[in-house]
């Protein structure tokens, strides 16, 4: 993970604004954030209690949720005009007047606590305080006094240091967590990873450049299925949908090259164009291997089942998927070597692979043209 030494509630606060995606810049929508992460908060210590050891990932969640807490409480000063360090001026460095989380909470590493009755006190005078804020905002009380809103809000960090301590983490690390998060997913400068196979001889690579026709066809018996021709050579199996009401399930291959192009990982794609790294047994076996093409198939799955419910993402664009849709798809790779790629380049491939699939069930037939240089995936008429 990456650290940042000595961070500022101030730079945190600048930091926080490069991935504001509010669509409105007043109280309301972050304060309701607010509240629902101190609701999530509190679901993690009902989980932790319920569960005990059987609830494995609570550390990355109560941090995840601490993070996310100060996000929209720096949100909310921010638009209110507050600045956070104002909010502590006894902790003020008297060389330039900044405040960092480690004066406030100085310890530097904490053993992880499993909640304690003290710890879950302390979440419901936290929620009562946000709740408090709230209240506030919807009655007008603090439209006219930033004093008073100041005030409540150093309440309400105050308790977030209390629950901190009391739980065993750090609102450094928890804030370091939450622009580590907020880079994934929305950075300010997209740079793309290098590719996998990178260092792997030219024909165990995925091709550079790749073109596939896709197309259906119907049966005697009245089944369609569809082929992919490459370099006019038949690749893969004839498709269906293998389901009982048709949903166009056999062009999903699409999925899998957009995979390959944007992301640079496809063991599907690697099968189907017999390229899988054999120089490297290890890789082999543990990336390209058939536990490795049934996890890809599990993942082109699950994103066909959810972009079905949005029609398959039509009018979308980068920046506007779920960021726990996309963090449930990572999920699914725990492990690979894709698991490193960032929710935005994921997002790419996604919506790339969705925007090809939505051509294919409109017209039935098309052209994909993979660029892994670009990291992209075209789609073009293919004549009949």
């Amino acid at each position: 993970m990456q650290t940042f030494a000595k961070l500022g509630l101030d730079e945190y606060q600048l930091r926080t604004v490069e991935t504001d995606r509010l669509p409105r810049q007043d109280l309301n929508l972050p304060t309701l954030g607010l509240i629902g992460e101190i609701g999530s908060l509190s679901s993690e210590v009902k989980k932790k209690q319920r569960d005990s050891s059987a609830y494995v990932n609570y550390e990355s969640a109560v941090l995840e949720e601490f993070g996310d807490s100060l996000w929209y409480l720096a949100t909310i000063a921010r638009i209110a005009g507050v600045s956070l360090a104002s909010l502590f001026p006894e902790h003020a460095n008297s060389a330039n007047g900044e405040v960092s989380f480690s004066d406030l909470q100085p310890q530097h590493e904490f053993q992880l606590n499993t909640p304690v009755a003290q710890f879950e006190r302390t979440l419901l005078r936290l929620a009562a305080a946000a709740g408090t804020l709230a209240g506030g905002i919807e009655e007008g009380w603090y439209a006219s006094d930033k004093q008073a809103l100041a005030a409540q809000l150093r309440k309400i960090c105050a308790l977030l240091i209390v629950a901190s301590n009391e739980a065993g983490v750090t609102l450094d690390k928890a804030a370091s967590m939450s622009l580590k998060k907020s880079a994934d997913r929305w950075p300010k400068e997209r740079n793309y990873p290098a590719l996998f196979d990178g260092e792997f001889p030219v024909e165990e690579q995925l091709p550079r450049f790749l073109s596939i026709d896709i197309y259906e066809r119907e049966a005697k018996n009245g089944k369609h299925y569809v082929l992919q021709r490459c370099n006019d050579i038949f690749i893969g199996d004839r498709l269906t949908d293998n389901i009982m009401a048709a949903d166009d399930y056999r062009f999903h291959d699409a999925f899998h090259y957009a995979y390959a192009a944007v992301l640079g990982w496809s063991p599907v794609t690697r099968a189907l164009l017999r390229r899988k790294r054999k120089s490297d047994a290890r890789v082999d076996e543990g990336q390209d291997g058939a536990r490795a093409v049934l996890i890809e198939e599990g993942v082109a799955t699950y994103i066909f089942g959810i972009a079905k419910e949005f029609d398959f993402f039509e009018g979308q664009n980068p920046g506007e998927l779920s960021f726990t849709f996309l963090k449930n798809v990572r999920q699914f790779v725990r492990g690979y070597e894709v698991d490193q790629s960032p929710l935005w380049l994921w997002e790419e491939a996604i919506l790339q692979g969705n925007r090809a699939f939505r051509f294919l069930r409109e017209r039935r037939r098309g052209t994909l043209k993979v660029d892994l240089g670009n990291r992209t995936m075209q789609i073009e008429e293919l004549a009949k």
